[in-house]
């Protein structure tokens, strides 16, 4: 349901997105430096402890997105993302004290089940919105989520050179206050639910109340997918560019140029969903988009000069960008209001779920070859575009 301020919220929420995703990436690029000054020496232990207190928060998080959200439905959405937020200022500011590796894996994982806000800005961002601006709220919050990882490191690079990285866990907990105020004073919640005579309480909501939304199983898969093949280069990119015959030496600096491009378009995508969607229904914009960005990661994969593979990055980035937020926006107006946040939950935890696997499977796949990663995102996308065009058009028809 919109509410009248419903820019101020959009502008709060947005806000705070953009500023708790900037605290978590001020720090957490910089852990595996954070295990040595903890006296872990050998670089295959510190390479162990740091994915598994990396993995261990998502992990957490994907299996506790849909509680959070069953209980959002119930005391508020607000409330939840306070509480979120209020539990990473604690466990940021303790990681500033930890003196073993155990300590920061166990405050990852509680942080991990604490953790959520997310999803639920989303949901917040959706219901505040007009039904025609569903899109563009949508799009401001994932820009927000995808802009904050691209700036933190930055920041926190310097902060970690100036303070040290034990102090910027301090400093990242200083910026989820920041964000916390914002919420807390720039917010207002509207609980006055709409809700369909037919439509089920939200208490009573289950998987398989979703699961008979029509797409909505597809959509998770969608989300899932998106998120397999967006996550992919991370593990892989540096190495490929260096495979492919580019100085070993620019090789840093090359592969966060094509980072940050393909981060860009993304967000632009995000933005220019609400313009799409106004013209294509989500049934052609979602699987066209997917095969844009196949196309982006095919050209990726043959070797191409420079100018080309930061082309191709933009069109990877942008399609996409543009699919993941028309996703949401698909689910936003199939669902019911009384499902939407638990619904959003599963789609998180669809999210997070790719998220963590990922890098393993693209680790795995390059371990063979780098290029087959590539190929096998393009392949990916190809069926993900088929599957969602002919399950969107055979329940539309």
């Amino acid at each position: 349901m919109s509410v009248p301020n419903w820019r101020r919220n959009q502008a709060a929420v947005t806000g705070a997105t953009f500023i708790g995703f900037t605290g978590f990436t001020l720090v957490m690029p910089f852990l595996p430096l954070y295990f040595e000054q903890l006296g872990v020496a050998d670089p295959a232990q510190v390479a162990v402890w740091s994915g598994l207190s990396l993995g261990v928060t998502p992990a957490v998080t994907a299996a506790m997105a849909p509680v959070w959200a069953r209980m959002a439905d119930r005391f508020g959405r607000k409330m939840m993302v306070v509480r979120s937020l209020g539990s990473f200022i604690i466990i940021m500011g303790l990681m500033s004290f930890v003196t073993a590796p155990w300590h920061v894996f166990a405050l990852r994982a509680i942080q991990g089940f604490f953790a959520g806000y997310g999803p639920i800005a989303l949901t917040m961002a959706a219901e505040s919105a007009p039904p025609d601006q569903v899109a563009s709220a949508i799009g401001f919050v994932q820009t927000a989520q995808r802009l904050g990882p691209a700036l933190g490191p930055v920041i926190g690079g310097g902060l970690a050179q100036a303070l040290g990285i034990r102090h910027t866990f301090l400093v990242s907990a200083g910026v989820y206050g920041l964000a916390l105020l914002l919420v807390v004073f720039g917010y207002h919640e509207h609980r006055t639910a709409r809700r369909e005579p037919h439509e089920p309480a939200a208490g009573k909501v289950t998987f398989a109340t979703l699961a008979a939304v029509p797409y909505f199983v597809l959509l998770l898969a969608t989300v899932f997918g998106l998120q397999l093949v967006d996550r992919s280069l991370g593990p892989i990119l540096p190495l490929y560019l260096r495979e492919i015959g580019f100085d070993a030496a620019r090789v840093p600096f090359l592969a966060g140029v094509l980072f940050t491009a393909a981060a860009a378009c993304a967000a632009a995508g995000n933005q220019a969903s609400r313009w799409i969607l106004l013209r294509w229904p989500a049934s052609i914009v979602v699987p066209s988009m997917a095969g844009v960005a196949g196309v982006g990661a095919l050209v990726f994969g043959a070797a191409a000069p420079w100018s080309v593979l930061v082309a191709s990055a933009c069109v990877f980035g942008f399609g996409i960008g543009v699919a993941t937020t028309c996703t949401y926006t698909a689910a936003t107006h199939t669902l019911p209001v009384s499902s939407r946040g638990i619904a959003f939950g599963y789609l998180t935890s669809a999210y997070l779920v790719g998220l963590a696997v990922s890098p393993v499977l693209a680790g795995l796949i390059g371990a063979q070859s780098m290029r087959a990663v590539f190929l096998a995102d393009a392949a990916g996308l190809a069926a993900l575009a088929w599957t969602v065009r002919r399950g969107m058009t055979r329940v539309a028809g």
